[in-house]
């Protein structure tokens, strides 16, 4: 049977619809205009990537910031309160003197910081607060982070945000300035990637995220999934991350540089995530798959230690998190993989399952040793990764370190 766009079903959002928070045309302007006599509520990088993915869709069924009843509900049961599966809080957290200026039912305005704006903000959209309450921090830590350690990047910038949540819808009539200065011919949002996917013929679609760039190992796993679905979208995530990670510039050009090579063009799709990370370990691989499945991806892939820090989570609990929920509420396949590297004996890329000789063996570097090469200005082994990603890696970090 030859599948038509009018035959092929995507998998449906999480939630059962594609939420869409965007202001568009008279509505936009009347609200952007009034947004600028409202009291201002400032956004830290973490709120004005969640505000991107509420209002595009990409956390559907979320509508705006949570409420108490679902912030206790996913904190402590991983599940919203209607019961859909949902792990990490999504909450605007404020000081307590800037909740005291605001009434429930107020509708106040968003801004996030923007040095080239006359007054040093730019506004974004409204927020109409439903709920104030005050919550556990500790509490919050442990259960979402597995730890109170403020050494963790997560766990710090809780403890930095305020104390009160400020919860209600939001709707946006300007969209981050990132967002339209950056990457803007591959940030596509989730009902522009479910029409490509159908465009395409993609009835299954596996997603790929990252916070790194790109090294054989990734390229092994990418391909080894491509072989049991119709097209790959590779989605590496553009928003805060910690200040020794490689810049997502770098990453996505390490990208570029080889996807018209390496490819199959017809079969694969470069996009970006532009949520910030949260380092939650296994809770975030729950919560990245369910943001794939809103995007009309059917698998997610799953690495070992994914979305992981330091040594705070064991590597396989991002794995067994999956087998804690329903399959049918989930909605998304997820692809478990090992650790993959380059074994000089097999001469290919293997992981401990499939290849049958020793560490000597094997090159694989950590990401401060990938750092630290690129510091130098050495090119990295090429059976680490391909000798286009180490020059783009290399130019890219003199860049950024300013040589």
């Amino acid at each position: 049977m030859v599948q038509t766009a009018n035959s092929i079903r995507l998998i449906a959002p999480h939630g059962g619809t594609l939420v869409n928070r965007l202001l568009e045309g008279e509505l936009r302007d009347v609200m952007r205009e009034r947004a600028r006599s409202l009291t201002r509520v400032p956004l830290s990088p973490l709120n004005t990537a969640d505000i991107e993915c509420i209002a595009t869709g990409v956390y559907s069924p979320l509508t705006g910031f949570m409420g108490q009843a679902d912030y206790q509900r996913v904190v402590h049961d991983m599940h919203l309160d209607n019961g859909l599966p949902w792990t990490v809080p999504v909450t605007l957290a404020v000081h307590d003197d800037l909740a005291e200026r605001i009434a429930i039912g107020e509708t106040v305005t968003l801004a996030e910081p923007d040095p080239d704006a006359p007054d040093g903000e730019r506004l974004l959209g409204v927020l109409t607060v439903s709920e104030k309450f005050r919550y556990d921090k500790q509490v919050e830590a442990q259960k979402v982070y597995g730890t109170t350690d403020d050494a963790h990047p997560g766990v710090a910038r809780l403890y930095r945000q305020g104390d009160v949540c400020l919860a209600g819808d939001i709707w946006i009539f300007d969209r981050p300035k990132e967002v339209i200065s950056t990457f803007g011919d591959i940030r596509l949002t989730p009902a522009e990637t479910r029409r490509l996917f159908v465009e395409r013929g993609w009835r299954r679609v596996v997603a790929f995220q990252t916070r790194n760039p790109i090294h054989r190992a990734h390229e092994y796993i990418q391909k080894t999934a491509l072989e049991i679905v119709d097209g790959l979208m590779l989605h590496p995530l553009v928003g805060e991350t910690k200040s020794d990670d490689i810049p997502a510039e770098v990453r996505i050009a390490s990208y570029q540089a080889i996807l018209a090579t390496y490819y199959p063009l017809d079969r694969v799709l470069l996009n970006v995530f532009p949520a910030a990370m949260r380092y939650a370990g296994p809770r975030e691989a729950i919560f990245h798959a369910i943001a794939r499945k809103n995007y009309g991806c059917s698998h997610f892939i799953v690495g070992r230690d994914h979305a992981g820090v330091g040594n705070y989570y064991g590597s396989y609990d991002a794995h067994y998190i999956f087998d804690e929920f329903d399959p049918q509420a989930l909605g998304i396949t997820p692809l478990f993989f090992e650790h993959a590297f380059y074994c000089r004996r097999c001469e290919a890329v293997v992981t401990a399952k499939t290849c049958p000789h020793g560490r000597d063996s094997w090159v694989f570097l950590s990401g401060t040793q990938v750092r630290e090469m690129l510091a130098r200005g050495e090119m990295l082994p090429p059976e680490f990764t391909r000798p286009e990603v180490s020059r783009v890696l290399m130019e890219g970090m003199k860049r950024v370190n300013g040589r």
